[in-house]
């Protein structure tokens, strides 16, 4: 397809209503010299819609292929919030450079750019509307006909004092319905929920989603509306979030600034590679812990049968024992007041799933090898095992937690590591207990 054909087929995309993020998937199948006649031939409004869908990375290396005017007229139509992220990816030079092309925006992208990125104050647009609360209703219809265009949503309308203090909201259906004359602050709603510039993102999107906000008003440290949060913004925290998690819950660290096949071999090696020595250190130290049992094993060869599932049923209680605390800390249904209770139910809970997993295997062990005591003791060891899985893969994420350190970095290698030694141990004790009966 020719750069005419793709060029035609977008306006008339535009045209006909399509959502930006459909354009901006036929962008990415263009090479760089399109992409630049492309954005050379749009005007600003409509490059600005597209690359406002795309990633981090997609639109900096887009950016670089324009010329500074360019890139500095797209900048500003874009909407603040999404502006500020993306001057915030630019190394200072490249962001000066840009932001000197434009004047009001450009102090707005500055103010925003103090707040650390991953804070409300890093998240939130400036663009919300705001009106006095001792104007009537009339005249606020009117004032936000004026203003509405420019803001990135209207379902909301925040109530300020003459200090700037957020005092209340009122919908754009109550504001609507109200008679004329009557004031706003008869009206609009006086208990509203906001967040403080300094919050995590993660917490704010925690807020949102418990009481089902569309936005959330940013305020300083004397109430002053600062900004708002849309709910668009939180989807995006959201899934940085959870990326975040699993990544870390698999042992490896974020992939940024490319996507998969993009990345760099050491890049992703050296993000990896940590975790798994780790797991070699781990591994050793089991293999260490066989090898102090060794007579054991030597007398009793058949114990060498239940070793994989002995660890195999441990490794997997420990996963998800560590799994379902690192994810209840994260959507903030664990708090710090509730570790303790949280702690003894999953204790309960190993205690319960290693009783029935024990008398499982015993009864397997003796019906197959016809030794009773072969089955007591594999029985045992499964229960204490699964037990102390469950007990390692709780604790090891509160003990990091305690510390300010993200727990989901502990769930895979640390609890694993942890849970295979202990486990052997558990094993190769309790067989040779039972030595004297089974040799």
């Amino acid at each position: 397809m020719s750069i005419q054909q793709v060029l035609e087929k977008i306006v008339l995309e535009i045209k006909d209503g399509a959502h930006p993020s459909d354009l901006a998937e036929l962008v990415d199948e263009l090479n760089d010299e399109q992409k630049r006649e492309l954005f050379d031939l749009l005007s600003d409004e409509e490059a600005a819609l597209i690359i406002q869908e795309m990633e981090d990375f997609d639109q900096v290396s887009l950016l670089r292929l324009l010329t500074k005017h360019k890139a500095s007229a797209i900048l500003k139509e874009m909407d603040i919030d999404d502006a500020t992220d993306l001057v915030g990816e630019l190394p200072p030079e490249e962001a000066s450079e840009l932001l000197a092309h434009i004047e009001e925006e450009a102090e707005e992208i500055r103010g925003l750019l103090k707040y650390p990125e991953d804070t409300a104050g890093g998240i939130m647009t400036t663009d919300f509307i705001s009106l006095p609360q001792n104007i009537p209703v009339e005249e606020a219809i009117i004032r936000l006909r004026e203003v509405a265009p420019e803001a990135e949503i209207i379902y909301y309308v925040y109530i300020v004092d003459v200090q700037a203090k957020l005092s209340g909201v009122l919908s754009l259906r109550d504001l609507i319905a109200a008679e004329d004359g009557t004031l706003l602050q008869e009206i609009m709603l006086r208990n509203v929920i906001s967040v403080p510039a300094e919050m995590d993102q993660e917490e704010v999107a925690r807020v949102v989603s418990r009481y089902d906000l569309l936005a959330v008003p940013v305020v300083d440290e004397e109430e002053r509306l600062l900004g708002i949060i849309t709910v668009d913004d939180i989807i995006d925290v959201i899934e940085e979030e959870a990326t975040e998690d699993i990544y870390r819950l698999a042992g490896t660290g974020e992939v940024t600034g490319s996507d998969f096949l993009e990345a760099s071999v050491f890049g992703l090696v050296g993000k990896r590679l940590p975790w798994l020595l780790i797991s070699l250190a781990g591994g050793l130290l089991s293999g260490s812990v066989i090898g102090i049992f060794e007579d054991t094993l030597h007398s009793i060869v058949i114990l060498a049968i239940f070793i994989p599932v002995i660890m195999g049923m441990g490794g997997n209680v420990g996963t998800q024992s560590s799994t379902l605390f690192v994810r209840g800390l994260a959507t903030g249904e664990i708090g710090a007041r509730d570790i303790r209770n949280y702690l003894f139910r999953e204790i309960k809970i190993g205690l319960t799933m290693g009783g029935i997993n024990g008398l499982a295997i015993a009864a397997l062990a003796f019906l197959w090898q016809g030794l009773p005591y072969l089955g007591l003791a594999v029985g045992l060891a499964m229960f204490m095992d699964i037990t102390l899985a469950a007990l390692i893969g709780t604790m090891v994420p509160i003990f990091f937690n305690h510390y300010g350190i993200d727990p989901a970095i502990t769930a895979g290698p640390f609890v694993t590591t942890i849970k295979d030694v202990t486990g052997l141990l558990l094993y190769f004790w309790i067989a040779t207990l039972f030595m004297g009966y089974l040799v």
